[in-house]
C-alpha cells in the first residue's frame, strides 16, 4: 500500500488525440498540431485521479470517441475501450463534463474531422 506522499507523486497521462487522416499544407498541420497541444493541456488540467482508485493502486487507460461542434462542444462521446476498473470508467463521464467545451478546432478541419479518438491513463508514478 502507498502511504500519503506517494500518492501525491500522481501522474496523469494523456496522448495526443488521433484524428481522421487530415490532408492539410503545413500551415494547417501546424493548427492542427497546437489545437491538439491545447487539448491535451485542458485534458491534464481536469483529469483527477479517484482516491479509491490511489488507495487500492488501481491504473488503467480508456480510449473516447468524441465528437464536437465547431465552437468546441462536447456533443457525444462514447468509451470504445474501457480501463477494466469500474471506479475509473465511471470517471470518464465526469472528465467530460470538466473539459466541456473543447478548445475551439481549426478551420481546416472538415466536420467530418470533428469526431476523434482521445486516449486516458491513470498512472501512479
Amino acid at each position: 500500500m502507498m502511504n500519503i506522499k506517494h500518492m501525491i507523486k500522481i501522474a496523469v497521462a494523456t496522448a495526443l488525440i488521433s484524428l481522421p487522416f487530415v490532408s492539410v499544407n503545413s500551415a494547417s498541420a501546424n493548427e492542427v498540431a497546437d489545437w491538439q497541444g491545447k487539448v491535451g493541456q485542458k485534458i491534464a488540467k481536469k483529469q483527477i485521479y479517484p482516491r479509491s482508485a490511489m488507495r487500492k493502486e488501481i491504473e488503467g487507460s480508456a480510449k473516447i470517441k468524441v465528437s464536437i461542434a465547431r465552437t468546441g462542444e462536447i456533443k457525444n462521446f462514447e468509451m470504445i475501450e474501457k480501463t477494466g476498473h469500474d471506479v475509473l470508467d465511471q470517471e470518464v463521464p465526469k472528465l467530460m463534463d470538466r473539459l466541456n467545451p473543447l478548445p475551439t478546432p481549426p478551420a481546416s478541419l472538415t466536420d467530418d474531422q470533428l469526431s476523434f479518438v482521445m486516449p486516458i491513463s491513470w498512472r501512479l508514478q
